[in-house]
């Protein structure tokens, strides 16, 4: 790595630390440079302003997410809906952990009414949304989904999945454990396959004849 890419990653490091503790109005752009170790004028020449560096993060976010989520649906073809939902679960819990600090600042910034967040929901998270009721009408006309309601169910769904970055300190006291562990995430998995398993998936025959004995 050349000395410019190491002083930029300096600086998103340092960011994303300090906006995880204070938030964005907490945090000052020297605040990032002293934690970074580099001069204020590095972040002007990098990002423009604090504001340009809240969009880099914000996109760069969102860009790695769905590299994730379109090798998932680009792979889906030949898959069955149930199975690419599970798998989309599957990696974008496993996507969220390895970037868990941004994750956590993410989450926590989507939910204020921002131009650029804004933005965001119009470019990401709407193609975001179309892929989820692409494949739940799939799977509701390949008979493996229940009738549901779809955008309910992906309201729902996008709630599970921010739940651990968005109420971190809730589950470190209701279930002692920190919701970036490797084995809170296996369990948090299975959970979301029992609500799935409850609420959208079509019940398999043995099931539904074991449900009328």
């Amino acid at each position: 790595m050349t000395t410019t890419m190491k002083t930029k990653q300096k600086i998103i490091n340092a960011a994303i630390e300090l906006l995880n503790v204070n938030g964005y109005t907490g945090t000052s752009v020297r605040d990032i440079a002293n934690r970074a170790k580099v001069n204020v004028a590095n972040i002007s020449y990098y990002f423009v302003s604090k504001e340009g560096l809240l969009e880099y993060l914000v996109s760069n976010f969102f860009e790695g997410y769905f590299l994730v989520i379109e090798n998932v649906f680009r792979s889906s073809e030949n898959t069955s809906a149930k199975e690419t939902l599970k798998q989309f679960v599957r990696e974008t819990l496993i996507y969220q952990k390895q970037h868990h600090l941004l994750t956590r600042f993410v989450c926590r910034e989507i939910t204020l009414e921002t131009t650029l967040i804004r933005e965001v929901m119009t470019t990401y998270l709407t193609k975001e949304k179309y892929y989820l009721i692409a494949l739940f009408e799939k799977g509701i006309k390949d008979g493996e989904f229940r009738d549901i309601s779809i955008p309910y169910t992906i309201i729902q769904l996008k709630g599970f999945l921010s739940t651990p970055y968005l109420q971190t300190q809730y589950i470190s006291e209701v279930l002692h454990i920190i919701p970036t562990e490797e084995y809170f995430l296996n369990q948090y998995m299975k959970q979301i396959e029992v609500w799935l398993e409850g609420m959208v998936y079509m019940p398999t025959t043995e099931e539904r004849s074991l449900t009328a004995i």
